[in-house]
């Protein structure tokens, strides 16, 4: 029975380290991340078809190499300018060299005398600003967009946690001539778990923010592609459509076919310029609004603080003065006390030094200003001194201390109300 106790907690550790053990190596397989080009100083012209010949290979693929420089240039002029390729002007081979920073090759077949290819040309965005007549070659862009492509093949849904040819052709799309401010993932890191199907169809705002902080977009832009195949290795159908938000509204879509397994990288790259020309439509329509609930929600109100009101200051407070009392004997100095101590306003006379045949020091806390308290005092047959500050001086004009007033009469008692007298009827 003690055995079989430990039987069910053992499985269940096993079972949690196993399915441990999938996810760190789901996240730390080799077999995914593909990191974005950065197109920010290039401006690209592709799909140029060249069909050249020469004395021999090397001859006819420079002259190849000449002719897409110029049809290049042209063609990006034409672009920029929306104009026609008629309007465009001619540069010299020398100045296209300085300005062409690389030549990709899309497809090539070289002969002993002959060059056929589909070639892109890159020109240097800070260079051939001044031949386009466009300062710099900016466009205006988009607020940064945080792109999300999924593929969806035999019922599964795949976004960057392996790679696939999906996410390859947007990592390897130039953006630099796109209205469209996006923000690619590499599929490195914790990207599989943000940025995933799953993660499109999630309502929560909360969540939808954090991401969108972290990778420093402010909207979401979904581009899937639905894959169907004939059989393996032949022909494939692709169904492409853009979504917009974190709701998931649709943008558009459109459909792309393959001759075979060696077209689809081809069908790719084309499907992302055609989705990026299907969201730039869509911005220019003013249909890429970004959604009110992903911004940060206002700060919780502040609990309103009680309204400390100014306590009053009592108008009637005591002031504090010194009464230096001066006589030949210690009645001078008892009467003086007594004095002190029925004089209307005074509150408190506290002793400080008694000196029986000199000058006593006498506390007075009184509620009134010092001229007030020494009239009071002079009232009662005192000789009173201020010398200044808080200090008043008493002694008697003679030998003996002035008599004390006399007590008031006790209050006389109120005749009782008598009754009216009852008349007789």
């Amino acid at each position: 029975m003690l055995r079989r106790r430990f039987v069910a907690p053992f499985l269940l550790l096993i079972a949690a380290l196993g399915l441990s053990a999938v996810i760190y190596a789901q996240l730390e397989s080799a077999d995914r991340g593909i990191l974005p080009i950065d197109s920010s100083g290039t401006l690209e012209i592709t799909g140029i078809h060249v069909d050249v010949g020469g004395a021999d290979a090397q001859s006819a693929r420079y002259a190849g190499w000449r002719i897409a420089q110029r049809q290049g240039f042209r063609a990006l002029w034409a672009k920029m300018h929306n104009a026609s390729v008629n309007q465009a002007p001619n540069l010299p081979d020398g100045t296209l060299d300085q300005i062409v920073s690389s030549i990709s090759v899309g497809r090539e077949q070289i002969g002993p005398n002959r060059y056929i290819a589909d070639l892109g040309i890159l020109f240097d965005r800070a260079r051939a600003a001044e031949f386009l007549g466009v300062e710099g070659g900016e466009i205006q862009r988009s607020a940064p967009m945080l792109l999300i492509p999924i593929t969806v093949t035999a019922g599964t849904e795949t976004s960057v946690e392996l790679r696939n040819a999906w996410q390859r052709a947007w990592a390897q799309f130039r953006t630099s001539q796109s209205p469209i401010d996006y923000v690619r993932v590499s599929g490195m890191g914790v990207d599989p778990m943000l940025v995933n199907a799953a993660q499109t169809v999630r309502p929560g705002r909360a969540w939808w923010r954090n991401i969108i902080d972290l990778y420093g977009a402010a909207d979401i832009l979904v581009a899937e592609v639905q894959v169907q195949r004939l059989y393996p290795g032949g022909p494939a159908r692709a169904r492409f459509i853009g979504r917009h938000g974190p709701d998931n509204q649709i943008v558009g879509g459109f459909t792309l076919t393959a001759p075979n397994s060696d077209g689809i990288p081809a069908m790719m790259a084309e499907g992302a310029q055609r989705m990026d020309q299907l969201f730039s439509q869509a911005l220019a329509a003013g249909a890429l609004a970004r959604d009110p609930s992903l911004n940060q929600p206002p700060p919780p109100p502040l609990p309103e603080q009680p309204v400390e009101r100014p306590v009053a200051r009592p108008t009637n407070t005591a002031n504090a003065f010194q009464v230096q009392v001066t006589g030949k004997d210690v009645n001078i100095y008892n009467f003086a006390m007594a004095h002190l101590r029925t004089v209307p306003g005074i509150d408190s006379a506290t002793p400080q030094l008694i000196n029986s045949s000199g000058t006593s020091y006498i506390l007075v806390a009184y509620r009134g200003p010092i001229s007030q308290l020494a009239a009071a005092l002079s009232g009662r047959g005192w000789i009173v001194e201020t010398s200044g500050g808080n200090v008043v001086k008493l002694r008697s004009a003679s030998d003996k201390p002035p008599a004390l007033p006399p007590p008031p009469p006790p209050p006389q008692p109120q005749p009782a109300p008598t009754a009216p007298p009852v008349k007789q009827e």
